[in-house]
């Protein structure tokens, strides 16, 4: 842990701790980020502690990965947030990074068994708060996994 923000820690690499009030999301960033997916990433966050900068183009000054996490650390009240600083050679490399970040986690599919088995090992009551799935959930998939 090398700092931390607010008494949350920070674990990932980072260039600085960036005033939350400097950082300007990219207009163009296609991805939509609804109340309920911002509400739990600001409890894993508080939770578990920074483990994913805010990555800020140095080209731009926009956000290019972590609005999300931008919008989780308003909602926690932070004034400061890890940010990485990466170079890109021109706009459309940036834009094709922001797409792919957004886009590759997409593409993934989950193994509802291991998820289960997982989640079964995790326990109820730290589940419920921090992965994103609810007890309902989990049941589905347990029935969907004895059916198969």
């Amino acid at each position: 842990m090398s700092d931390s923000t607010n008494n949350i820690p920070i674990y990932c690499a980072h260039d600085d701790l960036a005033d939350i009030t400097t950082l300007v999301p990219n207009p163009r960033n296609p991805n939509r980020h609804p109340d309920k997916q911002i509400e739990l990433l600001a409890k894993i966050i508080k939770n578990q502690g920074w483990r994913a900068p805010i990555t800020v183009s140095t080209r731009s000054g926009f956000i290019v990965r972590g609005h999300g996490r931008l919008l989780a650390a308003q909602k926690l009240g932070l004034a400061v947030v890890p940010v990485d600083r990466q170079d890109y050679a021109s706009e459309a490399e940036e834009w094709a990074d922001m797409i792919a970040d957004n886009r590759i986690a997409e593409l993934s599919e989950l193994d509802d068994e291991a998820v289960s088995m997982l989640l079964a090992e995790i326990g109820e009551e730290f589940y419920r708060e921090l992965t994103g799935f609810q007890i309902q959930d989990i049941d589905q998939q347990a029935d969907d996994s004895m059916e198969r």
